[in-house]
């Protein structure tokens, strides 16, 4: 798979051009191994400083990367015995929102989250993450039957958006959102929800209202996203940059919030330098987070959850 750099990353880019001219060019006129071992050295400087200090625009824009590790991989690195169910027995199926049971790490659970896919086809197929009504009532139908069978409920969120299609408002789009919204908050099992790119507006929400909320360290969570921001406050959506340096979306400004929980550290140069690792790491977030949870009764779970929600913006 190509690397895909971002406006940013063009001097890492660079670099890495001069690394793999050298490469081809110690095939044919001998070796250059300590002039490439130099430039890998200071490319992976000049990574790890540069990620160290991303800004919120910046950070939008690695949330948005397109070979970000999507909800289908981390199904594929963390679950096994993963059987989807579709549909919302009343209309039809939405891709945008994939679910089902799972195993994780041996034990039972229900999973769910955003799909946004990883080509022009499958982001056709998937609606670029962006839920319909059905998609909504699909969760709702998954976290009934984690309750039904006290399975805990993980949640995966990355989506710009909830779909604002005429065909998705006439379906009832916004009773759907609440409804889901409404179901989260009132489950009597664990719950945790993971931001793993885009957490864009009721479109997530709808899916992340949990126990514990996590999220990767630069992924965003945010009411709306930054170009719609800008349009609204400056009937501008070139300045969007503007707008996410203002809106506190990143994951450290959402925890001194206490809308989030818990960072979960991505490897230098984001979760798409190094899929493996970041899911890996999610994984291991998600098995203390249980632990945690699991000895809880269902009333505690929902008073905890309440408190926590009830708890954003004390002291603001």
């Amino acid at each position: 798979m190509a690397v895909h750099y971002l406006e940013f990353e063009k001097p890492i880019a660079d670099l890495e051009a001069k690394i793999e001219e050298l490469n081809l060019l110690s095939s044919t006129s001998g070796s250059f191994d300590a002039e490439v071992e130099g430039l890998r050295k200071k490319a992976e400087q000049l990574r790890r400083k540069t990620y160290a200090s991303l800004d919120p625009w910046m950070k939008t824009q690695v949330a948005r990367h397109p070979q970000r590790p999507h909800f289908v991989d981390y199904v594929e690195g963390l679950f096994t015995d993963f059987v989807e169910l579709k549909g919302d027995r009343q209309f039809g199926d939405d891709q945008a929102i994939l679910g089902g049971l799972a195993r994780f790490r041996g034990a039972p659970v229900v999973l769910m989250g955003h799909e946004k896919g990883h080509d022009t086809q499958t982001r056709v197929v998937h609606n670029f993450g962006m839920a319909r009504p059905e998609g909504y009532r699909k969760a709702v139908r998954l976290m009934d039957l984690a309750e039904r069978y006290g399975l805990p409920v993980l949640t995966f969120v990355d989506t710009a958006g909830a779909y604002p299609g005429l065909g998705a408002e006439e379906r009832g789009q916004a009773e759907a959102i609440a409804r889901s919204t409404e179901r989260c908050l009132t489950l009597g099992v664990p719950s945790i929800a993971t931001i793993t790119g885009e957490g864009g507006s009721g479109g997530a929400i709808a899916i992340a209202a949990a126990g514990r909320v996590l999220m990767l360290e630069h992924s965003i969570y945010s009411v709306i996203s930054p170009e719609g921001a800008a349009g609204i406050l400056w009937r501008d959506g070139a300045r969007a940059r503007d707008a996410a340096m203002a809106m506190k979306i990143t994951a450290p400004d959402l925890v001194e919030l206490k809308i989030v929980d818990r960072i979960i550290p991505e490897p230098v140069g984001g979760a798409h330098a190094d899929r493996a690792a970041a899911i890996a790491a999610v994984g291991d977030v998600l098995a203390e987070e249980l632990t945690a949870l699991s000895g809880l009764t269902a009333d505690q779970l929902r008073k905890a959850r309440a408190d926590r929600f009830y708890a954003i913006g004390r002291g603001l």
